[in-house]
């Protein structure tokens, strides 16, 4: 097979030549990722499955997009390209799996400055691993060299996925009751949402050596407590369910933190009372917060604090819930209750 090449292009600045060697490299990356259902490999121009819809009534689709943001600043600046992927991923396959859905694939866009095929390989590395974590499988993507848009160092990073659930089981909030207890699932740090306040806190564009500033209460450097990639929940959620235990409402904590996102599994008349003094607060937003002179009220409302998803199940369940998280290896706190109210959640 012949293989194109273009001078003209080089020397405008993009390398079609090192985006062969990139698809060679991530090529078994990717691959490692299938499960049932994909058809083909990588070279087509769209990625194929074939959804197992045996035993629906009707299946339903459930999509999610997101990037992994300013966070890419701190890989940049640490040269540190193989856990973003696990964020990006993160990002769109939870909040399919709010919704009851399995994640059944993921592409990703991947737009940098130069093309260096050994970065691409680490970026995508990260990808596939977050899609392993998910249980789902990397069907394509794209990778576009746009020299003179990005620095050649620097690159952005989005994707999205779909899943699969049946329209009966569509967890949404309608079964909400009041008495219903809120299960938090721990986060492991500040996950991919808040950077750009980060960034600013910490003064690291300016001072990127800030980033090497060890810190004892963690055990690891500023830059690396940073970079932990996002909690991937999809498979404690599936977990649950597999156990029997009824799932009525689930919230990714997201930018906006927990006032912002708990309302949306909310359902009108009913509010999250949450305690926040019945799970720890990570030392790291201690830090953020000294370092930023930012209060209580807008730490949680940027941050998630402590925990990164939080789910709704009756009280008779609530305990078996903590015992089945706690058998996958998660950790997880009652942290609140349904109560009657308008505001859809309420943080003492």
């Amino acid at each position: 097979m012949a293989i194109s090449k273009s001078d003209a292009y080089a020397a405008a600045g993009v390398d079609v030549t090192a985006g062969y060697e990139a698809v060679n490299r991530i090529k078994p990356l990717v691959e490692s990722t299938y499960i049932p259902g994909v058809i083909g490999t990588l070279g087509g121009f769209g990625g194929l499955f074939a959804p197992n819809v045996a035993g629906m009534k009707k299946p339903v689709l459930v999509s999610g997009t997101d990037g992994v943001g300013t966070k890419l600043k701190i890989a940049f600046l640490m040269d540190k390209h193989d856990t973003v992927g696990i964020d990006c991923v993160a990002m769109c396959v939870n909040d399919i799996a709010c919704a009851g859905a399995a994640p059944l694939f993921f592409l990703d866009y991947l737009a940098v400055g130069k093309n260096t095929p050994a970065r691409i390989a680490s970026i995508v590395s990260g990808v596939t691993e977050g899609c392993r974590q998910a249980g789902c499988a990397l069907i394509g993507g794209e990778t576009a060299e746009m020299p003179g848009f990005y620095p050649p160092e620097e690159y952005d990073l989005a994707g999205f996925s779909v899943g699969l659930v049946d329209q009966e089981a569509i967890i949404d909030g309608s079964a909400l009751a009041e008495g219903d207890i809120l299960i938090g699932l721990a986060s492991n740090g500040v996950h991919s949402n808040g950077f750009s306040l980060v960034r600013k806190v910490f003064d690291i564009d300016s001072n990127p050596k800030v980033l090497d500033t060890m810190l004892p209460e963690l055990g690891h450097t500023l830059g690396e407590e940073l970079l932990r990639p996002t909690h991937i929940y999809v498979k404690p959620l599936q977990a649950l369910t597999a156990q029997g235990i009824q799932v009525k409402a689930v919230s990714h904590i997201t930018g906006g933190g927990l006032y912002e996102n708990v309302p949306r599994m909310m359902k009108p008349g009913l509010t999250a009372a949450i305690r926040t003094d019945a799970f720890p607060v990570s030392p790291i937003f201690e830090r953020i917060a000294k370092a930023g002179g930012i209060d209580r009220r807008d730490m949680y409302n940027t941050f998630n604090m402590g925990v990164g998803l939080v789910a709704a199940v009756p009280e008779t369940q609530a305990q078996a819930a903590l015992d089945c998280l706690a058998g996958v290896g998660r950790q997880a706190y009652v942290i609140g209750t349904v109560t009657p109210g308008e505001e859809g959640v309420t943080l003492a």
